[in-house]
């Protein structure tokens, strides 16, 4: 009895565990892209600031999603802010 239920505690554990990481792969890449994008945006001289401020917010918000492995949140985070810094780019 004691080794059944020590056993479901640990399968319960580890399936937490492994949900946590769907969304990992897609977090790190589309925060690499913001960043580099980002980067242009810089470098071109961005023309729309409301749109750069709301893009930098997201970033910031998506990272600390990452460090708190909260990865679909951080995903949609840092696609909202590719698109706000497309935004940017084009001076909206």
């Amino acid at each position: 009895m004691k080794a059944t239920v020590v056993t479901i505690v640990a399968m319960l554990a580890l399936t937490g565990c492994a949900g946590k990481t769907a969304y990992r792969g897609a977090c790190a890449a589309e925060l690499e892209a913001a960043w580099a994008e980002q980067s242009l945006a810089e470098a071109e001289g961005f023309a729309g600031t409301v749109s750069y401020s709301k893009a930098m917010a997201l970033l910031a918000g998506a990272k600390t999603q990452q460090q708190f492995e909260a990865f679909h949140g951080c995903f949609r985070k840092a696609e909202k802010a590719r698109f706000y810094l497309q935004e940017s780019r084009a001076g909206r």
